[in-house]
């Protein structure tokens, strides 16, 4: 049925590890070889009650033939809204990865969100993704984040990886989607 869900991949976090790829063809976490391809124009993320090892940002790169795209490529604009202050924007540019808000050590500090992936198939466009995450981090402030990344180079890309900035992922449920046709 049109614009309905198909999962693709998915993976859920047993034990802190540094890094996971949903997609990635054989590189990905999950073991069922599922990569970002043409069977899909439009990818869905969902990521549910990630939390780390130690006071961290949850980061975020896209796969290229299953490795991480480590290039200094990645841009973005986000509005970030808190409960008990001002919103701001922000907008990074040539960066080696999309960041998130600093992340505590228990699932009342973690991060949840839903990610739209766009031409990650097309090696013709750029990839990008837009974001929307609700968080509670590690000052304990309740945080939305709004907007969208852009990976600023032609190339098809096959996944995306998480990753902790420092130490482990302690915790996390990963889902990939494709958009049916």
């Amino acid at each position: 049925m049109a614009g309905s869900l198909i999962k693709v991949d998915e993976f859920t976090i047993s034990s802190p590890v540094s890094s996971i790829i949903l997609g990635g063809g054989s590189s990905g976490s999950s073991g069922l070889n599922a990569s970002i391809d043409s069977t899909y124009d439009v990818y869905m993320v969902q990521y549910l009650n990630v939390f780390m090892s130690s006071n961290a940002r949850n980061r975020i790169r896209f796969t290229v033939s299953g490795s991480a795209d480590t290039s200094a490529n990645y841009d973005g604009a986000m509005k970030q809204m808190y409960a008990n202050q001002a919103y701001y924007n922000s907008s990074p540019t040539n960066a080696t990865y999309i960041n998130s808000l600093s992340l505590g050590t228990t699932q009342d500090k973690s991060d949840n969100g839903t990610l739209y992936l766009f031409n990650f198939n097309n090696a013709s466009e750029y990839s990008f993704i837009t974001q929307e995450q609700i968080q509670t981090n590690d000052a304990g402030e309740i945080a939305g984040i709004m907007g969208g990344s852009v990976l600023t180079v032609a190339q098809a890309t096959d996944g995306i990886q998480f990753f902790a900035s420092t130490g482990n992922i302690a915790s996390g449920q990963f889902v990939l989607y494709g958009l049916a046709k």
